[in-house]
């Protein structure tokens, strides 16, 4: 997923205007805040040099050899500092070396410790060189004395400073390292939102794949039976053939009504209200009715006297899945008997269970067999019930599933 940078990214760090933290990439491309930034950073570095190499002709007894040396390496320290995104540590190292002998790097040695504190972590690096420049900032008045102030005071003045410059950068780096973080966590968010719609569309086209195929799966099958009857039986009697063309255009008929009734609810939540209502367990007589109409042999056990006190997600389901039952039976065993038989009683749960012996004779393979039941299994879970499936010693099938019912 490509996400846009800053609208107004050269008022930015190149650390926070490129999505990675400080120091992570040497030499990243500069912002034109970055320009003004070293630039800022060059003349603060000069204008300290300057200060102190005012400060050093003013002392006595101060010669002019040894002040035209200590300008000449202050002023190779400041243009070093141009260098201090890409080398912060041995810029660092090297400013604090020069920086006992020459106090007019000092300005220069300040803007290296700010820049290693923003481009490196604290530990162990900063923490390592931040005792150094401490040690120097000590050692210095003693290999250069003031004459004007004691050593104490010096001393005092450049940890002082040394810490503020430390201090200041990590300041810096934590305010850049939280940019950087909510940027990746909004990007993450972005990303986890992106992937719960792909998998809210996924999971809502398996449903509609699984609702079509118990919908239509059935009708099909009895369009599939009896127009092979009408093609291997073209002699049959007028009414045989006229009572098959009927289930046919019935079931063709009931097909595209269901069809209609799956793409209404497709196309608006509210559409297909006047439709017909969807199947129930009371329909259930009426299944097994167009099952026989069909050819098949079904018995129906139905044990519940009252269909109405059955709640209408439950009876649906369980209509589906003797739909679907009762369509494999007729695939995978046909002219063999099958016995439906609904039990059960409020809190206790509804129990259906569609059982067919082995087929009399050879049974041809059926493309795509299995995807119904993996389809039934999952309808019974998310209902928050149970089904199992499969083949008994003597050949036979059964599918059993149990499906809540609240007392």
């Amino acid at each position: 997923m490509t996400r846009a940078g800053p609208e107004f990214r050269w008022l930015l760090p190149s650390a926070v205007a490129d999505p990675e933290l400080p120091g992570d990439r040497a030499g990243p491309r500069r912002t034109v805040r970055d320009w003004v930034v070293d630039i800022c950073a060059f003349l603060a570095a000069a204008l300290i040099g300057m200060l102190t190499a005012d400060a050093l002709d003013k002392t006595p007894g101060y010669s002019d050899t040894l002040l035209l040396v200590d300008q000449m390496v202050g002023a190779a320290a400041c243009c070093a500092v141009w260098l201090r995104r890409r080398r912060p540590v041995a810029l660092a190292v090297a400013l604090a070396a020069v920086s006992l002998v020459a106090p007019v790097a000092s300005g220069a040695f300040l803007v290296a410790l700010f820049s290693l504190a923003v481009h490196r972590p604290f530990k162990p690096v900063v923490l390592a060189v931040g005792v150094g420049a401490v040690v120097s900032s000590v050692v210095q008045p003693v290999l250069r004395p003031d004459p004007t102030t004691n050593w104490l005071t010096n001393a005092v003045a450049g940890t002082v400073l040394i810490l503020l410059a430390i201090g200041w950068g990590m300041l810096v780096r934590s305010r850049r390292q939280l940019v950087v973080a909510l940027r990746e966590r909004a990007a993450r968010a972005e990303a986890e939102a992106a992937l719960r719609a792909d998998n809210a569309q996924r999971l809502a086209r398996e449903a509609i794949a699984r609702e079509m195929h118990d919908v239509l799966a059935h009708r099909l099958t009895l369009l599939s039976v009896h127009a092979g009857a009408l093609e291997f039986r073209p002699d049959a009697p007028p009414a045989q053939v006229a009572r098959a063309a009927g289930v046919i255009r019935d079931s063709a008929h009931e097909a595209l009504q269901d069809l209609r009734q799956i793409i209404g609810v497709l196309r608006s939540p509210g559409e297909g209200a006047d439709d017909r209502p969807q199947p129930t367990l009371a329909t259930l007589d009426a299944l097994v009715a167009e099952s026989r109409e069909a050819g098949m042999e079904v018995a129906l056990d139905h044990r519940i006297p009252d269909t109405s006190g059955v709640p209408a997600a439950t009876g649906r389901n369980a209509y589906r899945i003797a739909q679907e039952a009762l369509t494999n039976a007729r695939k995978h065993a046909p002219g063999a008997e099958v016995t439906v038989t609904v039990t059960g009683r409020p809190g206790e749960g509804l129990t259906i269970e569609v059982r067919n012996p082995a087929p009399p004779g050879p049974v041809p393979e059926v493309p795509g067999s299995g995807q119904g039941l993996i389809g039934l299994t999952e309808r019974a879970a998310l209902a928050g019930g149970r089904l199992r499936h499969g083949p008994g010693p003597d050949g036979s099938f059964t599918v059993l599933a149990w499906l809540p019912w609240p007392a």
